[in-house]
Formats: structure tokens, sequence, C-alpha cells
């Protein structure tokens, strides 16, 4: 029986790649690198190291730590005022938090990126038992690394856990970790996320039922 649920961040409770995006092409101008935004593309969702470091490379350029401090600082200094949750996210946190179903965030982004987001939308962490970032894990989405972890730090079997996810590497990731999943598309369209194969697909945050993460009404009122 479902009891928790788990949240990917970007393209799920808020879309702050533009940000990050304009903020890398930015940062990375700075260490001899003229990227464009569709060069990040294939790295999306991979975690901060691999999205920067995977365009520095593609432009001939060795990936430093150094780089992705630069991009965080410019982002942490654009992000105020720039985005906004998708619809349907606070009404669903709300919905569930009121229900006592535990939830958790397992985003592959660093952590500093993650707490400013949720703050930037509204969401405060106590609204959550867990939240595992990128640099929580060794191996990111695909790997179910992740989600096994929040797993774990909610003491909760995988079989007992929703993810809300919106890319394919990370449905993979949630089903290989014996969890079920609802994708959504605010990412990707259904068939990109079908090769996946989640559970179901929902148009947005906003068409999400319990039914559909697994939690009859009866079940979260208890």
């Amino acid at each position: 029986m479902i009891n928790s649920v788990i949240f990917d961040m970007d393209g799920v409770l808020t879309d702050s790649e533009p940000i990050i995006n304009a903020a890398a092409i930015a940062g990375l101008r700075e260490y001899g690198v003229t990227a464009k935004p569709e060069d990040f593309i294939p790295f999306v969702g991979t975690g901060e190291d691999r999205y920067i470091g995977g365009v520095a490379e593609l432009h001939g350029k060795k990936y430093s730590p150094g780089m992705k401090k630069r991009v965080y600082e410019i982002y942490l200094r654009i992000l105020p005022g720039m985005i906004k949750p998708f619809p349907g996210v606070l009404e669903l946190v709300r919905k569930l938090k009121e229900r006592r179903v535990q939830m958790a965030i397992a985003s592959s982004a660093d952590r500093i990126k993650v707490e400013a987001n949720l703050a930037a939308i509204g969401l405060t962490l106590d609204n959550f038992s867990a939240i595992t970032v990128g640099e929580d894990v060794a191996s990111k989405k695909p790997a179910p690394d992740i989600y096994l972890a929040t797993a774990e730090k909610m003491r909760v079997s995988p079989a007992n856990c929703c993810v809300v996810e919106d890319a394919p590497s990370g449905i993979t990731a949630a089903k290989t970790a014996g969890m079920r999943c609802v994708a959504v598309e605010q990412s990707f369209p259904a068939a990109k996320l079908l090769t996946a194969k989640p559970d179901c697909i929902r148009a947005g945050i906003a068409d999400i039922s319990l039914d559909d993460l697994g939690l009859s009404d009866q079940q979260a009122r208890t």
C-alpha cells in the first residue's frame, strides 16, 4: 500500500531550467565557453556537475568545481521572483499533508539549488520528511540510488512509495527502485515518457488524483 509520495523538483514542482540555463551560459562564458541554450538539453536532470561539465567538455574545456560555484552565484542572484510553482503543486502538497501522507524531495540538483527553489515557490522544508539531493548519492538518475536513499531516510519500503517525475531518466530510476511512478508532461511529451514505462501519465500536477498516486481516499485518511 502506498503511504509516501516522493517528488522530483525541476520539471515537477517548478521550472527553474531557464534560470539555471541562463546562469550556466553566463558563468561558463567567464571560462571561455560560448554555450548555446540547446547545448544543455542532453544533460538535463543529470545533476549540475554534469549539466555544466558536459557542456564545458563539449566546447573543449575541462570541467572544474569553480565553474559550478560561479554558476550558482549567478543563479542565486537572478532567482528571486523568476520562478513559481506549477499549477496544482501547492494544492496537492496541502492535500497530502492534511491526510498525513509522508512526502519527500529527491532531486539530482545540489542542495543549495533545491532549498533556494523550494523557498522561492513558497514550500517550507517542514513539509517534507526527507530531502535527498545529488550530493547525497554516488550514481545519479537513471540509477535508482536517489530514490532508494530517500525511502531509507523515510523508513519506508520502496514498494510503499509513489514518485512524481517529469523525465524518462527519473522514471527509470523510480521503477528500478521498485516504486510506483506518475509522470507529468511538463518537460517531455507523453510519447517520450512512455519509453520509461511509468504507471500513468498526466498532463500536469493539477491533473493528478489520489488514485493516480496509489492512495484511495480511505487509505490516505488512515
